[in-house]
């Protein structure tokens, strides 16, 4: 079972060169992704006089974190396993892939990544809004949590087929893209109704600078269920627990 080989980790793990880097590029990767997806968000308001949101709108945000998250997990595969995601990093620590201890580096490192580009955002655009995630109307609470899970379940099942698992094979070089992928098709799904988050980080920083904090709760306990389920999931039924190897930072 999964749940056996969850492990805390010694908290050398918090110094160790390694550790530190791969902080690093979860915070760069982060700060990349957070920028380009926020940013083409703020881009479309200005744009269009703050006006209603449309289908071309809802495309284009969609396009724009498909694209970034590809660049963003890209560049930090080799490094940290980018996951650029604290709900992708939660699915590895159920899945027994990373210590609890590298796991709060992680969260650390992407919610400042988070913060930092939306606050660059907001200086850069003159000091327009970066606004923060929020519910459609006629959209309660539970029904985005829902969402959440659902979208997020996709997101982090796809994640463990095309770069956790160990009999991934080829397939392993287009998880970046396949990610970049499950993540756009679910703001299309989402997006009208609660945002399409899928990740405690990029829902973090825009709700700090625009200190707005209705529902916030929604974007962290959805995808951090989502994730627990798609790791158990894939982990119990696909993963072959005898012949599994532990996989090296590098491959995740």
């Amino acid at each position: 079972m999964p749940i056996s080989r969850i492990a805390i980790g010694d908290a050398s793990e918090f110094g160790h060169a390694d550790a530190l880097k791969a902080a690093l590029a979860e915070f760069i990767s982060m700060l990349i992704f957070v920028f380009a997806g926020e940013g083409s968000g703020m881009a479309y308001n200005k744009l269009t006089n703050n006006g209603a949101a449309t289908p071309a709108g809802l495309v284009s945000a969609s396009i724009a974190h498909a694209l970034a998250l590809f660049v963003a997990v890209s560049v930090g595969a080799n490094i940290s396993g980018g996951h650029v995601n604290p709900a992708v990093t939660f699915g590895a620590f159920i899945g027994g892939h990373i210590t609890l201890l590298r796991s709060i580096l992680y969260w650390i490192a992407q919610l400042l990544g988070s913060v930092v580009a939306c606050l660059l955002l907001k200086f850069a655009t003159g000091g327009l809004e970066t606004s923060a995630f929020a519910l459609s109307a006629g959209v309660g609470a539970w029904n985005a949590v829902v969402f959440e899970i659902v979208m997020t379940f996709g997101l982090v099942y796809t994640v463990y087929a095309t770069a956790v698992d160990p009999k991934k094979g080829d397939i392993g070089i287009i998880a970046p893209i396949a990610i970049g992928f499950i993540v756009g098709a679910n703001i299309l799904a989402g997006g009208a109704f609660d945002g399409a988050s899928m990740n405690p980080a990029v829902s973090f920083g825009p709700a700090v600078v625009s200190w707005t904090w209705s529902n916030h709760w929604v974007y962290w306990l959805g995808p951090f269920v989502g994730a627990g389920i798609a790791a158990l999931v894939y982990e119990i039924f696909f993963i072959n627990q005898n012949a599994r190897e532990p996989l090296p930072t590098t491959d995740y």
